[in-house]
């Protein structure tokens, strides 16, 4: 899909869930700054060969947050070689100075690095280039939440931009809890206020994960429910990026 935009609406949000929910604040009706219903994603568009000189790449908008990123490779790799004869994976995230509202805060994210390398490791098929490193280097240009599910999705559309074979794409969407209330792809004020953050990462035809994270306190029912809203908002993801 070299070239190719994809404007995914926000039909990708998962199945419209019928039971009254609580608001956080007692007698307020509590509405997100957005204007969303809680369980409602961010419209947003991707495009691949965004970046001319990489091998493959993709630009994504999800709302706000804004990510490119570029793939290089298969290369040659002493490194790869010393190890085995499959290939290695090597990904770095990383942020603009202005990709905050508070300027000057821009800087390289390690635990996003290794969460990205984790989320997609999984779904490459390392075999296919023995001895020689696929590079994959996801820069946030405006962070406005759920930043790390955004470069995940865009960074599996890169790889396929690259050619690079993989069992599935992988789309990741993010669940915050809010008091009582579950929201889906959070924005940046949400997810300041939030009291946990699950997200998951993985492959929607083959319905496998390949990453979940879990912070906070939560119940066994209400992980239950955002493992759910965020596998159907993933397969949906995923349905509307092979279209």
């Amino acid at each position: 899909m070299a070239g190719k935009a994809a404007t995914v609406p926000s039909t990708y949000s998962p199945s419209p869930n019928q039971k009254t929910r609580t608001p956080i604040f007692k007698d307020v009706d509590w509405v997100r700054p957005d204007g969303r219903g809680f369980h409602q994603c961010r419209p947003a568009f991707l495009k691949t060969d965004a970046v001319h000189a990489a091998s493959g790449s993709a630009y994504a908008e999800f709302g706000n947050t804004k990510v490119i990123v570029s793939v290089f490779g298969p290369r040659e790799s002493k490194k790869a070689m010393l190890y085995s004869d499959v290939g290695r994976l090597n990904c770095n995230v990383s942020y603009t100075t202005f990709a905050n509202p508070v300027r000057g805060k821009g800087s390289d994210h390690k635990e996003f690095s290794s969460m990205l390398h984790k989320a997609l490791e999984g779904a490459i098929i390392l075999e296919t280039f023995p001895k020689t490193t696929v590079d994959v280097f996801a820069l946030v240009l405006e962070s406005g939440g759920s930043d790390l599910p955004v470069v995940i999705s865009c960074a599996s559309l890169a790889l396929a931009d690259a050619g690079i074979m993989m069992y599935d794409l992988v789309t990741s969407v993010s669940v915050s809890c809010l008091g009582k209330d579950l929201v889906i792809d959070p924005i940046s004020e949400e997810e300041s206020l939030q009291d946990g953050s699950l997200m998951i990462a993985c492959l929607p035809s083959r319905n496998e994960v390949t990453q979940l994270t879990l912070t906070g306190e939560w119940s066994t029912p209400k992980i239950h429910e955002a493992v759910e809203l965020c596998l159907d908002a993933s397969s949906k993801l995923g349905q509307a990026l092979f279209d």
